[in-house]
């Protein structure tokens, strides 16, 4: 088998590298309902500009997470509110107007002297009014409490929501300029392919050069064009899975005006941003009020063996008919004791098995906080480091690729030189716009990892 040449070689290493990091699961354990939404709007005749802060903005009222979270915690206080209901006075009301005939014999009596067999009919008015109200319940008190306590949850959790929103809109955004740069630099690549395939020809009618020499800047030539049309692909997915998260409408056409942050953020201080995040991060904070609720759910529980006091009473009118009727009332406390109750025991250690859980779940979330602390700032500096080289290296293929062009065109090197040295060029541009995406997005991690991605990311990305 005829090896490949050089330039093909490299194409398929590059097509092959791009393609497997493209492939990775973006999110993690992410829900797909973050990069869904519910577009808005219809498609127009023209570009709509769309900056960093708008596609935020619009993700945070469009986004399908941000919908479902909002409705999620109506959920939670509707269940709170039948909580509340069990402590509160419940009251009714009603009218009745019993129209009855007795059969006396039927009851044991009957033959009576003057007694008749059948009483009746005769009407029966009752208009009354009825309370009952928990006095002490201590069960219902915490169930109360742990239903207010899952409320506050649910808010932290749709506020987390919105953090993660911003997250991923953010890396969709700069995912969307990195491609649109990749499109640029693969289309100035195909230019320099095109000039020097352009000048190995004239080079060829001169004698200058061997025919493979040609041959080699035409497989270099058809080689960017591949890349091209890949990198063009790409970004027109990206773009689509932007305006998917977003709620624009798949067929609207926009313009990416933002550009990615070219100088790292100053890092904070990990100790302090630790803290920060602690007692900024919705998703600890929920951790927290789950761990409160399962508590008050605890107490719930073993207040089943507790005795309870319920008071209910009546008022109203009762006679023939509302002319002749006349007020009455009922009033009565009831002292429940409970004596045994075998769900009272499976109820706490169930609870029990709950509050463990989510300590412990709780515990977890704290050092993964900080471990993404951590992580994201070794990503700012590693990604800010790979960006010096990376600029610098994208400077040597410049230079590299204007010395093979001369040495070239006067005849001292081959074009396997010059193929070289265009690969030099791909490689570099590669490198520098993966370590400009690199430094962007862990900038944004960090933001996401301290708690404040929705006040912050706008701010150092270029969103005003």
């Amino acid at each position: 088998m005829k090896a490949l040449p050089c330039s093909l070689t490299l194409l398929v290493v590059f097509f092959s590298s791009f393609a497997e990091a493209q492939q990775q699961p973006r999110g993690g354990n992410l829900p797909p309902t973050l990069f869904g939404s519910v577009s808005q709007g219809v498609p127009t005749g023209t570009a709509t500009p769309l900056s960093i802060s708008d596609a935020i903005d619009r993700a945070l009222k469009y986004n399908l997470g941000s919908i479902i979270s909002e409705q999620e915690t109506r959920t939670a206080r509707a269940q709170r509110l039948r909580s509340l209901a069990d402590l509160l006075p419940r009251v009714t009301g009603g009218v009745t107007e019993t129209v009855e005939q007795i059969n006396l014999a039927a009851f044991g009596f009957g033959g009576f002297p003057g007694q008749p067999l059948v009483v009746g009919p005769f009407s029966v008015f009752d208009a009354r009014a009825r309370v009952t109200q928990s006095v002490v319940d201590l069960k219902l008190l915490h169930d109360l409490r742990a239903d207010t306590e899952k409320l506050n949850a649910s808010n932290y959790s749709q506020q987390d929501i919105r953090e993660l929103v911003v997250l991923i809109a953010t890396d969709l955004y700069l995912e969307a300029v990195a491609g649109g740069s990749r499109v640029d630099a693969a289309r100035a690549q195909l230019n320099t392919a095109q000039a020097v395939y352009d000048q190995a020809g004239d080079l060829r009618s001169a004698g200058v050069v061997a025919g493979i020499d040609v041959l080699r800047a035409q497989v270099q030539l058809q080689a960017q064009q591949q890349r091209l049309v890949f990198a063009a692909n790409e970004l027109a997915k990206q773009r689509l899975n932007l305006a998917r998260a977003i709620g624009l409408p798949l067929g609207q056409d926009f313009t990416l005006t933002d550009m990615l942050a070219t100088v790292p953020a100053s890092l904070p201080n990990l100790d302090q941003t630790l803290n920060a995040a602690l007692d900024a991060r919705p998703d600890y904070l929920h951790a927290n009020a789950l761990v409160r609720a399962a508590e008050e759910s605890r107490k719930a529980a073993t207040s089943r063996r507790l005795p309870s006091v319920q008071f209910s009473g009546d008022y109203g009118d009762i006679g023939r008919s509302p002319a002749f009727s006349h007020g009455t009332m009922t009033l009565q406390a009831t002292l429940s004791i409970p004596i045994y109750d075998g769900r009272t025991r499976a109820e706490t250690l169930e609870s029990d098995s709950i509050l463990n859980q989510r300590k412990a779940e709780a515990a977890s979330l704290r050092d993964r906080i900080e471990y993404e602390i951590r992580t994201a700032s070794l990503d700012i500096q590693a990604a800010a480091e790979q960006l010096k080289v990376a600029q610098g290296a994208r400077d040597l293929a410049q230079q590299q690729i204007v010395q093979a062009r001369d040495r070239f065109a006067a005849g001292v090197a081959n074009s396997l030189e010059l193929v070289q040295a265009q690969e030099a060029i791909a490689t570099a541009d590669e490198n520098y716009i993966s370590s400009l995406y690199s430094l962007n997005i862990a900038q944004a991690s960090l933001a996401r990892a301290a708690g404040a991605a929705e006040k912050t990311i706008k701010s150092f990305l270029g969103g005003k």
